[in-house]
């Protein structure tokens, strides 16, 4: 039998909220041996099951053998209304929150739940267990001291790759998830923004059918099956991102203050340039359209 740590003596506090815990059971992403004893002890004690899709939990605990439970759905479309239900059950039995896989709350309905237990004193559990984000950040041998969990990428390119841009500026490392049916474009804008940043795809995690890829976003890309089939993970390694040019006018400025004070054309170009006003080239014939214009204005007067 499931032993709570809300048990008298289990917590050290002068004000415990009352009732049953409200226990959060992480499930098994693909292989079901990744269940935990705890797990299975909360769902085999619970009075009700709350669950995300109810088919994918009903699937679950038959393979389980703990076939026959109350289920009920909580999903983001009806958390507004499920929630009252849920609290009340939690008041005085045991309510197991489970996702289709893997840790509630993490990309999937939950942690407003949690808020809502605490704010009505429900006692909240959550077990350990299996996590992609975890799992796709240890296997990409990236720097963990300091990372960010980023969730699914914008559905639009274009804000898609500023979404990367920011990211990668960040100096962390970055995990996300993404539908396989965008996992190519996904890709294509990361090589757009960064072609030498190093990304890590995990696909079909824990599954038989498990892949791992390595490399610049447009080598994985290349490397990615047809079609795109299963859970999708990646981790994108800190980048040093390339400057962003300076405004045209700034620029304009700055070519106009240096040919004023004797430069000439070449060393414009030269200093600007080291100065991330942009190539040396474009900067050089910028300045010597700039430096023409000048002078034939001062002709004319």
């Amino acid at each position: 039998m499931y032993s709570s740590s809300f048990a008298p003596g289990g917590i050290c506090s002068t004000s415990k909220p009352r009732g049953m815990p409200l226990i959060f059971v992480p499930t098994p992403l693909g292989n079901l041996r990744d269940v935990t004893l705890r797990a299975l002890d909360v769902l085999r004690d619970a009075a009700l099951i709350v669950a995300e899709d109810t088919r994918v939990a009903r699937k679950l605990l038959h393979a389980l053998e703990l076939s026959g439970r109350e289920i009920w759905s909580y999903r983001e479309q009806n958390a507004a209304a499920a929630t009252p239900a849920i609290l009340e059950r939690a008041r005085s039995e045991i309510v197991a929150v489970t996702s289709d896989a893997g840790m509630c709350g993490i990309s999937d309905p939950g942690s407003e739940l949690i808020a809502a237990a605490r704010a009505a004193r429900v006692p909240v559990e959550v077990l350990p267990g299996p996590s992609a984000a975890l799992g796709v950040a240890l296997l990409s041998g990236f720097s963990l001291r300091r990372f960010a969990f980023e969730g699914f990428p914008p559905r639009a390119a274009a804000a898609r790759r500023e979404r990367f841009a920011v990211a990668l500026r960040s100096g962390v490392t970055t995990i996300w998830y993404e539908s396989p049916r965008r996992l190519r474009a996904t890709l294509a804008d990361l090589a757009q923004v960064a072609p030498s940043a190093r990304v890590f795809v995990v696909r079909e995690y824990t599954k038989l059918h498990e892949q791992q890829l390595w490399g610049a976003p447009q080598d994985v890309l290349n490397s990615l099956p047809e079609p795109v089939r299963g859970e999708v993970a990646l981790a994108i390694a800190p980048h040093a991102m390339e400057p962003e040019p300076p405004a045209a006018e700034e620029a304009g400025a700055a070519i106009d203050a240096l040919l004023a004070s004797g430069r000439r054309v070449g060393e414009v170009a030269k200093l600007l340039a080291a100065r991330g006003f942009g190539e040396r080239r474009q900067l050089y014939a910028r300045a010597a359209a700039r430096k023409a214009r000048r002078e034939a204005s001062i002709n004319q007067k």
